[in-house]
């Protein structure tokens, strides 16, 4: 029986890389081992517990994440633009040079869609571009590398943008996505797609996969949850410019995301009908909310 490859994951403990901790360990066919800076929280101490091999280290520190890497066969890698800011491309530089000093077999780099490389590029999205810049170095350096472009996160109506109360009682949500499908995915099946590519290395490097698990307008997702929690719920249309001036942090950067979309992203229907090829379990909305109606009603206030 062949030995079993190990797999460094970035970000064990995040929403992404902690997708991809799972999907690998279910699996049966890895060894994983973790990156994280704190192994003494909570989080890290569970993933301990279910097998993974933990060390400590920051993209910071390029010494740290050598010595994380030394012996894998290959890494998934992730940057938290939202955490780090501007510092993101130097994560992201510093990762992929400890990948080629080392010379892993397979990366799988989460990185997004390049936003000059639509319309007249005069959009600006720097947690979109920061992570392309990243990818093109990939690409420059030759490395053997996966690239995967996860899409909105179901999540976000939990954490990020949860439907607010209004003063007839409804909740409602708004961003300037306009009536184009707005493609999304939980974070929950990110491992889904990356373990399969971790198993066949040969079919998928070079390759980059769009990660969707359903691509639907925004009210349609209102309309899901408003059926789930039975509680009303509406999408509602806010321009580019009204989003962009609410002044809380990232707020322009969003919106011109979301315009990007709007208006150069009509579907990702082949994204998602691929990724439902390479994982069945691939969730769609309607079925991430049924299992999540618990924690959807808790973020509306009565």
């Amino acid at each position: 029986m062949a030995a079993k490859k190990t797999i460094l994951v970035v970000g064990a403990t995040g929403q992404q890389g902690g997708s991809v901790v799972r999907h690998l360990l279910d699996s049966g066919n890895f060894n994983v081992r973790g990156l994280t800076r704190n192994t003494n929280s909570d989080s890290a101490q569970a993933l301990i517990k279910a097998g993974v091999e933990l060390v400590p280290g920051e993209l910071s520190d390029i010494s740290t994440i050598r010595k994380a890497i030394r012996g894998c066969d290959g890494v998934f890698g992730v940057t938290n633009f939202w955490e780090h800011f501007n510092k993101e491309f130097e994560h992201g530089i510093n990762l992929i040079e400890a990948v080629e000093a080392e010379k892993i077999k397979h990366l799988v780099f989460s990185s997004l869609p390049n936003p000059r490389n639509f319309g007249q590029g005069e959009l600006d999205v720097p947690h979109f571009e920061l992570k392309a810049r990243v990818e093109e170095q990939i690409r420059k350096k030759g490395l053997p590398a996966t690239i995967i472009h996860a899409a909105f996160y179901y999540e976000n109506f939990i954490y990020f943008l949860p439907p607010q109360k209004q003063s007839d009682g409804s909740y409602s949500f708004g961003f300037p996505q306009g009536d184009t499908p707005l493609a999304a995915v939980s974070a929950e099946d990110i491992g889904g797609i990356v373990t399969p590519v971790f198993e066949n290395p040969e079919k998928y490097i070079g390759k980059n996969l769009g990660v969707v698990g359903d691509d639907r307008p925004a009210k349609d997702y209102a309309e899901i949850m408003t059926q789930v929690t039975g509680k009303k719920i509406v999408y509602n249309y806010i321009p580019r410019d009204v989003f962009a001036g609410f002044g809380f942090p990232g707020a322009e950067d969003l919106a011109n995301m979301f315009e990007m979309n709007r208006l150069y992203i009509p579907n990702r229907t082949d994204d998602l009908n691929s990724c439902l090829n390479l994982y069945d379990r691939m969730q769609s909305f309607e079925t991430w909310a049924l299992r999540n109606k618990d924690r959807l009603a808790a973020v509306l206030p009565e």
